[in-house]
């Protein structure tokens, strides 16, 4: 058997695999469900200052291809955030991410300030929201200046919790904005987000499926985009990084890693192949090694041949 442990920003994990922010994980109990079915790790729903209704049903598009969804980051606010963290943690059984979202930056340094009293383990920065004081409301992902400014004001009041930059692919250059989140003191990566906005159509009525008309775009179909930006990002920072987007296999599990995730983000898999998809995936990657004499997981990491 390989050791599967890896380490993440100082945080030991028993195996790379962690529930992605979005998926399932909106309680203690769906986090320790996880973590009972295989995960290193779960990642909270990305945490807002109040509570936020998000869109209207019908919010997600399942294929054999990809999943496409408009839920809107709904949340009912920190103080029920903190809660559940409460609970989780009362019998912690793995690290925990937090994911943290906001349409303003200082609404990041106030849910911050709050998870920097608590032994979280990461803190994740969705900095993928609209930027409501944006003249063109554009997330903050995907103007450099914009996140390196919440990343700092973040890291300023984050105490020792590592702070993790949650990238957009859907940018020019990828490099440019994680280098300006590298400025503002970010301590890692997870990368990346959903892809678009993609539209469906109803062909009967003629009508976009969902309620929001579009929205991103998440599993196997955008795994090889996630790989080559996953790549980018590791090449320019050298920081440690969460590789998320359309991991369904250990395979897809240690490309991403070769290409230099450390720690790898699951959601739609869970769609495709069960709650237990952790515990598969972790399986594969364990047989692979086997087979390829690999003792350490942590040895492939960044080392595709380019």
């Amino acid at each position: 058997m390989a050791n599967l442990s890896v380490k993440f920003c100082g945080v030991e994990f028993t195996n790379p695999t962690v529930l992605a922010s979005g998926v399932v994980g909106v309680t203690a109990a769906s986090w320790k469900s996880v973590v009972q079915n295989g995960a290193g790790a779960p990642t909270t729903k990305s945490v807002r200052l109040n509570e936020h209704k998000g869109h209207p049903n019908p919010t997600i598009i399942t294929t054999e291809h990809f999943l496409m969804n408009a839920v809107g980051l709904p949340d009912a606010g920190l103080s029920k955030a903190k809660e559940e963290i409460d609970e989780y943690l009362k019998d912690k059984k793995a690290p925990l991410i937090v994911s943290i979202a906001g349409g303003k930056a200082d609404d990041y340094v106030a849910i911050a300030e709050e998870m920097a009293k608590l032994p979280i383990d990461i803190l994740e920065v969705n900095i993928s929201c609209p930027n409501v004081e944006n003249e063109f409301g554009r997330p903050f992902a995907c103007v450099a200046s914009d996140a390196k400014t919440v990343i700092k004001n973040v890291k300023k009041v984050a105490g020792d919790k590592p702070v993790v930059a949650k990238l957009s692919p859907n940018v020019t250059d990828i490099k440019e904005v994680a280098n300006a989140c590298a400025e503002g003191g970010a301590d890692g990566f997870c990368a990346i987000n959903t892809l678009g906005p993609g539209l469906a159509i109803n062909l009967e009525t003629r009508m976009p499926i969902l309620a929001n008309k579009v929205g991103g775009i998440s599993g196997p179909a955008i795994k090889p985009l996630a790989v080559k930006l996953v790549h980018d990002v590791y090449k320019t920072t050298g920081l440690p990084i969460i590789g998320t987007g359309g991991v369904t296999t250990g395979e897809d599990a240690l490309e991403i890693m070769m290409a230099g995730a450390t720690l790898v983000g699951i959601g739609s898999a869970v769609y495709y192949r069960g709650i237990d998809v952790f515990r598969k995936v972790a399986n594969e990657i364990n047989e692979w090694c086997d087979k390829n004499s690999v003792e350490n997981l942590s040895d492939i990491i960044g080392t595709v041949k380019m």
